[in-house]
């Protein structure tokens, strides 16, 4: 007899895998989970067996996932747990929730492994009985949720300009921790001139806000001189340490960079900028060219 991995099948078959208590099979006359004892046992005729699922799968898979982490305090607290050796996914259970957004994406990541994991059990079990493989589950997307948690709005130079100047004081004093002080303050006050000095009333960017109205970073260009009216000079692109890695500088420049090619621009540049490490590779994936100290990207 064999039975049919629907939705929910697979979502009982997820509990019951992460279920450290109870040991379940599947029914296939009532293609639903039942739970194993004396009397219930397994025959893969009526009663089949769930794949293997141990305690080092869910280890590897809380490790794979820290992996790809690119939030530096959630990364390192939850590193530091899984090298704790005790307690280790009740104590990753209980520090995700110090970090909504990425305790969402720790459950996506999870339910796209498990699910992708049973589906080939489930495939494997239909060549047994003669039948054709069924294409992958889509993976869940992860695009969404920086919308569900965060709002973006467009730069207002009257509105925002001294929020901006404030939050990225902040954001230049914290990552500069590991170099003299004088140096962060003098590479602070050349962007803040630099800043100030664009022209407010052709700025293009955008203001990223948590659901708590927590400042979450802002991107901003301006022109550089009616002599060249198809080029912009990013004047800001910041995103405070605790938001990082959560797809906020992504959707900054993407939303930035589509709206300057509607308005008609060419060019874009970043010069004279100290361009942090963690950004270089976005730059590059989005088209950006290195050219000499700093960066330029077609539109």
């Amino acid at each position: 007899m064999m039975f049919t991995l629907t939705e929910s099948l697979i979502n009982d078959v997820q509990n019951a895998l992460e279920n450290q208590i109870s040991t379940f099979g599947i029914d296939a006359q009532s293609n639903s989970l039942i739970e194993l004892n004396e009397n219930v046992k397994v025959d893969n005729e009526l009663i089949f067996e769930l794949p293997e699922w141990t305690s080092e799968d869910g280890f590897e898979l809380r490790e794979e996932f820290v992996k790809t982490l690119h939030a530096p305090i959630a990364h390192e607290d939850l590193l530091s747990i899984l090298h704790s050796g005790r307690g280790v996914f009740r104590n990753f259970r209980n520090a995700l929730k110090k970090y909504p957004e990425v305790e969402k994406r720790w459950h996506i990541y999870k339910n796209n492994v498990m699910k992708t994991y049973i589906n080939d059990w489930y495939n494997e079990l239909r060549e047994i009985w003669g039948l054709e493989k069924l294409d992958q589950m889509p993976e869940s997307q992860e695009e969404s949720l920086v919308y569900d948690d965060f709002s973006f709005l467009n730069y207002d130079s009257q509105q925002d300009k001294d929020l901006v100047i404030d939050h990225v004081k902040a954001i230049f004093y914290f990552d500069g921790q590991n170099q003299p002080e004088e140096i962060t303050t003098a590479l602070y006050e050349i962007w803040k001139n630099q800043f100030e000095n664009a022209n407010a009333n052709e700025q293009v960017g955008f203001i990223c806000r948590s659901l708590s109205d927590e400042f979450a970073g802002c991107i901003t260009t301006s022109p550089i001189s009616k002599s060249h009216i198809n080029t912009m000079v990013l004047s800001s692109f910041f995103v405070p340490e605790q938001f990082r890695g959560l797809g906020i500088a992504t959707e900054l420049l993407t939303m930035c960079l589509s709206k300057l090619k509607k308005d008609g621009k060419r060019w874009i540049i970043l010069p004279n900028i100290i361009t942090p490490e963690i950004l270089q590779p976005l730059l590059y994936r989005m088209g950006f060219e290195k050219i000499e100290s700093g960066y330029v990207s077609k539109l």
